[in-house]
């Protein structure tokens, strides 16, 4: 097998070589950065260096950037942080807010604090897995002093559609309910302004280092300096009483080296990625007419690193292992789900059927990507749907005897 093409960076994408160059050296220096010390204070400048790094990257204040270990624990300190907040007040508040089809770092933690006693109330999406304004609307105006928080995508992770969370910001704001936004799919691949959307309603927003070319095992949460949110861990208080723990400061470093990087030409780093996607796109449907694209259509409301389809008659599963053989590597969905043989449940929040949903694949590009990477899946998947396909057939026909 030749060397494998990889079209899976919404998973991960591989760390870029000036990013692993500053987390080796960084590495090598000794001290706590809550130490006192002048090893201690050396390892803080680093840290704070890296925070303004991340900061500035994604427009917000320095003290608003909480480091996590990875985008999971942000979305956890955000969901969990802001509904045990909002219920201590003298009137519990226990509805939470979300859309069908988010994260499962999103769904499973609401699972969660609905077995404790929250409400979920989850708003539907359209055929391209964007939230329905009016139903938003709708569900915030129920209600409203009942309703702890409102968390959504600000792009889906698996179909790739921008949503609009400006809008429905906004709606929230208007009812005194605080967001948390998942950017963490969106990081690098959509220009990110925590301040504008601090300015319409949103309190809260998670990113993730290893998408972005980043370490594996830091991420943050974008904290608003008028947000007060419960902590999940308790220790020392190292981050505005709001993360405890010994700050790594070496990922600091190297997550904030990825972080410039990605921002530092990003118009046309996402006009190339975007000119990718339209050829995989184009090239996919051109080789194999009964594919369809799920999400929205090429263009700003699609993110530009983003193409996935449905194969009918197909296994998603069937088809990954069939391109990985030819030595391509996609994705059904969320890496969080692999090996877990479920209909994708965005598709299902989308009104995907069950027998549709079933043959879905995902591509996604990263900063690596090339023409030539696009071309070998288009030569590669053709022979794959054709092989699934049969499989498919077969498999239909023993279940029908």
């Amino acid at each position: 097998m030749s060397m494998a093409v990889y079209l899976d960076h919404a998973a991960t994408t591989p760390m870029l070589p000036e990013a692993i160059s500053a987390f080796t050296e960084a590495m090598s220096v000794v001290g706590n950065p809550s130490s006192i010390h002048s090893q201690g204070q050396q390892a803080r400048r680093m840290l704070e260096d890296a925070r303004d790094a991340v900061a500035e990257a994604l427009d917000c204040e320095p003290i608003e950037v909480v480091f996590t270990s990875g985008g999971t624990e942000a979305v956890n300190l955000g969901i969990k942080g802001l509904y045990w907040e909002r219920g201590r007040s003298s009137e519990q508040r226990r509805r939470i807010l979300l859309p069908g089809g988010e994260h499962h770092a999103t769904v499973d933690t609401a699972a969660w604090l609905e077995d404790q006693g929250a409400e979920l109330d989850v708003l539907p999406l359209d055929s391209d897995g964007a939230v329905i304004e009016d139903a938003a609307r709708e569900a915030l105006a129920r209600d409203p002093g009942n309703i702890a928080l409102l968390t959504m995508l600000t792009a889906n992770n698996e179909v790739g559609t921008v949503l609009p969370v400006s809008r429905v910001a906004t709606l929230a704001a208007a009812r005194g309910v605080p967001v948390h936004v998942d950017a963490i799919a969106s990081f690098g691949h959509h220009r990110l302004s925590f301040r504008s959307l601090r300015a319409d309603g949103v309190s809260a927003l998670s990113v993730s280092a290893h998408k972005i070319g980043g370490p594996v095992g830091i991420g943050a949460l974008v904290l608003s300096r008028a947000t007060s949110v419960t902590p999940l861990l308790h220790g020392g208080g190292q981050q505005r009483q709001v993360r405890s723990g010994t700050q790594d400061v070496a990922a600091a470093v190297a997550f904030a080296t990825a972080a410039r990087a990605v921002t530092a030409d990003l118009d046309r780093s996402l006009e190339r990625t975007a000119a990718l996607r339209d050829r995989l796109i184009a090239g996919v449907l051109d080789r194999v007419p009964q594919a369809r694209l799920r999400g929205a259509a090429p263009g700003p409301g699609r993110l530009p690193n983003n193409a996935h389809f449905t194969f009918p008659g197909c296994q998603g599963d069937s088809l990954l292992f069939l391109l990985d053989v030819a030595g391509v590597s996609v994705s059904t969905g969320s890496a969080c789900q692999a090996g877990i043989p479920e209909v994708s449940h965005v598709l299902r929040a989308m009104g995907v059927p069950d027998d549709e949903a079933r043959g879905a694949l995902r591509f996604t590009l990263g900063h690596d990507s090339t023409v030539a990477d696009v071309d070998a899946l288009l030569t590669a998947l053709p022979e794959a749907v054709a092989r699934a396909s049969r499989a498919g057939l077969s498999a239909r026909s023993v279940l029908g005897a």
